[in-house]
């Protein structure tokens, strides 16, 4: 019996022989080793395509900005289960990239389609942003991509990187509907709302025709070195107990009536 979506049985990615490792049609050992960077291969991998200089820039840019932010949840929860086995480094790295929802990281791919969504409606239905910004705010529902427990009034990352877009005139549709949202959530919202990293990383990236589909690898990928990071300081500098420690510290049992 068949279960779920059946596609057809091929894939386009790599292939190898004896001799041979061929990786989007490139020759691996003799074509992509020593001549491209980890983001160009990357690039390749998603896409089958070279990147641009613009999209290599961009590409590095991002992954820079989103890999550490310190002990957030994906980062305590790995030490602490590298804690209870430091022969576990794959399960401590999974334990952690398992957060990546839609709270926490996975915000880039929501954001990617609010925008993408918002442009649609724009378009066809002739709405405005304001429009969408009021009927969400009516209806209690969150804008992807604002609000941040730390940052604020801004967030320095976002403000960074769509900056650096309208420098080097990458700037696209992607990027102003962002600022539209922002600007529109200044004036409409009921407390101000900064735009975050996760909301300027993929509105970037759809102008730089990034596959909508891998918006979310992204900060997947930048988030695993940082995993890596924290769990290489945790085998010299052990603290997976005391986060775990002060966890249950803090709460307060409280019986059920």
């Amino acid at each position: 019996m068949k279960i779920g979506k059946q596609g057809k049985a091929v894939t386009s990615i790599s292939t190898a022989d004896a001799d041979s490792i061929t990786v989007r049609g490139h020759d691996l050992v003799n074509g992509l080793m020593g001549h491209i960077s980890f983001t160009d291969y990357f690039f390749l991998l998603t896409t089958g395509r070279q990147p641009t200089e613009d999209q290599r820039f961009f590409l590095d840019l991002l992954l820079v900005s989103i890999a550490e932010h310190g002990l957030v949840p994906t980062n305590q929860v790995a030490r602490m289960t590298y804690a209870a086995d430091p022969d576990f480094l794959h399960g401590a790295v999974a334990a952690g990239l398992l957060g990546c929802g839609k709270v926490i990281l996975g915000t880039t791919e929501v954001a990617g389609q609010f925008l993408i969504d918002a442009h649609e409606r724009m378009t066809a239905q002739g709405v405005s942003m304001d429009d969408i910004v009021i009927e969400a705010r009516d209806a209690g529902a969150r804008i992807p991509g604002f609000g941040h427990p730390l940052h604020k009034p801004v967030d320095p990352r976002a403000q960074r990187i769509l900056a650096l877009a309208e420098e080097r005139g990458v700037a696209g549709p992607h990027v102003r509907l962002a600022r539209d949202v922002e600007d529109a959530i200044n004036r409409l919202w009921p407390k101000p709302l900064p735009m975050n990293v996760s909301m300027a990383i993929p509105a970037v990236l759809l102008d730089l025709d990034f596959p909508p589909s891998v918006l979310k690898a992204i900060p997947i990928l930048a988030r695993t070195a940082s995993l890596l990071a924290h769990l290489a300081e945790e085998n010299e500098t052990p603290i997976g107990f005391v986060l775990a420690h002060h966890a249950e510290a803090a709460i307060a049992f409280e019986p059920k009536p």
